[in-house]
């Protein structure tokens, strides 16, 4: 007698006519196979774009903060020139005009003031940066002569540039400039002094402003910056 084989089920028959015989069953997804490998592959990818693009951007962000660094100086400078800030001439009178019609005048005041002199350098600078005197006494309408010394104390030549600032910030529009190292490169070498001479003058409008009231005593600093 002949095995009896159990019945096919009905669904299986259907798949298998309207196949016509060619019904493969869909692949199955290994884990670890060909697929799991591509998708190792392609996140390999992204991240290797992705550092790449990191990297991009910080090459990018440190070149800009190199070139802010280099542009500071001459951008204050401009600021300066265009505000007055910092005692920066800005009038259309320059100051020798103003001092022989003052002169002329006879407009030079009695008062009294006191301008002190500060130096600094910034962090990394070798070099001793001071006022050649604390301070000086000056008029109104009167012009004066300082000085600043600085010394290279490193093995190499170093060329520095400097900014400066008068305080009170209210009085440093009367405070002129005649001659000035300030914004003006200089190279020192190894173990070379120079001193640097600070020419400038007040303006006698000084002694007529009600704001300056009170005011005898101004500050004019330097910091020494190194330009790499």
């Amino acid at each position: 007698m002949m095995p009896q084989f159990p019945k096919l089920p009905q669904s299986l028959y259907i798949w298998r006519s309207l196949a016509g015989g060619r019904f493969r069953p869909p692949p199955v997804t290994v884990l670890g196979g060909t697929n799991c490998r591509f998708a190792s592959s392609y996140t390999a990818t992204s991240r290797e774009q992705g550092s790449k693009k990191m990297l991009i951007y910080l090459l990018s962000l440190a070149g800009a903060m190199v070139g802010a660094s280099y542009a500071a100086v001459p951008l204050y400078r401009r600021f300066c020139q265009a505000t007055g800030y910092g005692g920066t001439v800005q009038r259309r009178e320059s100051v020798e005009e103003k001092i022989v019609r003052h002169t002329r005048d006879g407009t030079t005041a009695s008062r009294e003031l006191v301008v002190q002199f500060n130096a600094d350098v910034a962090d990394g600078m070798p070099w001793k940066f001071v006022p050649t005197q604390r301070q000086v006494r000056v008029k109104p309408g009167e012009s004066a002569l300082a000085f600043y010394t600085a010394e290279n104390r490193s093995s190499a030549p170093i060329t520095g540039v400097a900014t400066y600032n008068v305080t009170p910030m209210k009085a440093a529009i009367y405070f002129n400039k005649i001659q000035c190292f300030c914004f003006e490169e200089q190279t020192l070498l190894p173990g070379e002094q120079i001193d640097m001479p600070v020419f400038f003058y007040i303006d006698p409008e000084f002694a007529t402003d009600p704001k300056m009231d009170g005011i005898n005593n101004l500050i004019l600093s330097y910091t020494f910056f190194n330009v790499k």
